[in-house]
């Protein structure tokens, strides 16, 4: 599924993401400033809590209520991620953005089992971005 959206519109995605992800991992693909995190923002207003979100670049790690969790490997990578232990915080009950995860980390996830949907961000101009959504299928 694509939409191109500008961030007012956002809200689109973001409630259709909701209907189709309950819990599991939404890998976050783009460039830098693509949008990764306005998205993770738009879904944790859409859910009603408060926390303001921010990039987790160089915490590695936000969390926002009891079940939304925010990565971003873009620092330290995934072998660090992996190193600290971090695969099981994936297997939580939840909702776990990751930003900047690869196709590794996607094949890692779909071979032990956790949901994994993807959302790949492109800037189409100033204001808008194109988000091409693939379910995970579990």
């Amino acid at each position: 599924m694509t939409h191109i959206l500008n961030e007012d519109r956002l809200f689109v995605l973001t409630r259709e993401l909701l209907r189709n992800v309950k819990n599991g991992v939404v890998i976050l693909q783009g460039d830098l400033a693509a949008g990764k995190t306005t998205l993770v923002r738009s879904v944790v207003k859409a859910m009603g809590l408060a926390d303001i979100v921010t990039s987790p670049t160089f915490s590695l790690q936000q969390c926002y209520g009891a079940s939304v969790f925010h990565y971003d490997l873009y620092n330290h990578g995934l072998d660090h991620f992996l190193s600290l232990g971090m695969l099981e915080e994936l297997d939580k009950v939840g909702l776990h953005f990751v930003e900047w995860g690869d196709d590794s980390l996607i094949e890692l996830l779909n071979s032990i089992g956790i949901a994994t949907t993807v959302i790949k961000i492109t800037k189409v101009s100033d204001d808008e971005r194109e988000y091409e959504v693939t379910y995970a299928h579990t």
